[in-house]
């Protein structure tokens, strides 16, 4: 759960390394650790399930997670079966109701984690914040982050960063929330988040999320080709990646290339991005238009 204070050796920072940074594939092969005591076991194994969901396998979690696992892994199982149908969400949503007013387990810190990414996909940030607010966890506090950024206030935002700096400097999360950061407030910040995308770049193998990261930074600089090049070899990662193909159809626009075929895609595989809605919104807007004028 990478709590704010530790000691001693962590038997699972090379695990839960690989999954901040996006290496989804390499968490889950290198989950084996030996000798793990009981908490630090669940706390693999919700690592290891969180992987297989960034990578689509929601059927796996949902079929491998039984009614007997511990609080964390329950948790786990409804951000599975969330994520997996919107026929889901009610049931899903009720359910994290039921378990986070249960006074034995409801302060639970993946359940909350859990809760609060959730919410954020619901985009009901108030409700978010009720679990997550109150951290404890350096993800709880990376989420505090990017639910404020959302919300457009990067002044709470950099409260939640201060308070990872406090307790961790070097913390990859920290690092990433400030590269967040740096991109939300934009100007001279921008040069900041992408020599920290860098930074990662070179210590860590590239993933889709530090790609696109580096691509967003080169985008807001003017710097298209560059992000081009950044989004083609995350799109080699991962071909279904929602951030890479809606950064590409924005990359596309922007030189002047055809960015139908990726705005295809997204609408394939993910139906309900933010930008497959802005394009069906325009094209609305586009036909009532045409319709007018004939």
């Amino acid at each position: 759960m990478a709590e704010m204070a530790s000691t001693g050796p962590d038997p699972l920072f090379g695990l839960r390394n690989n999954f901040y940074i996006g290496a989804y594939q390499a968490a889950i092969n290198n989950s084996d650790v030996p000798n793990l005591s009981a908490d630090d076991a669940v706390e693999r194994d919700t690592l290891v399930y969180r992987s297989y969901i960034a990578l689509g396998s929601y059927q796996l979690v949902i079929n491998e997670i039984d009614d007997s696992a511990a609080t964390p892994l329950q948790a786990v199982k409804l951000l599975a079966l969330y994520l997996s149908s919107p026929d889901n969400k009610e049931t899903v949503i009720t359910s994290l109701h039921e378990l986070l007013g249960d006074s034995a387990i409801g302060n639970n810190p993946i359940l909350r984690l859990i809760a609060g990414i959730v919410f954020m996909h619901e985009q009901d940030y108030n409700e978010a914040l009720k679990h997550t607010n109150a951290g404890g966890t350096m993800e709880l506090h990376a989420l505090n982050v990017q639910i404020f950024i959302k919300m457009h206030r990067s002044d709470y935002a950099e409260k939640q960063l201060r308070i990872m700096q406090q307790a961790d400097e070097d913390h990859t999360l920290t690092q990433l929330a400030n590269a967040w950061l740096n991109l939300a407030v934009g100007g001279s910040k921008i040069q900041e988040a992408y020599l920290i995308f860098q930074d990662f770049s070179e210590k860590n193998q590239m993933t889709s999320p530090i790609l696109n990261g580096k691509a967003v930074c080169c985008m807001h600089m003017g710097n298209f080709d560059e992000a081009e090049t950044l989004l083609l070899e995350a799109l080699n990662k991962d071909t279904k990646d929602s951030e890479t193909l809606a950064n590409l159809v924005v990359c596309s626009l922007h030189l002047g290339k055809p960015s139908t075929r990726y705005l295809s895609q997204l609408k394939i595989s993910h139906p309900d991005h933010m930008l497959v809605g802005c394009a069906a919104s325009a094209e609305e807007i586009f036909d009532r238009a045409v319709q007018t004028v004939a």
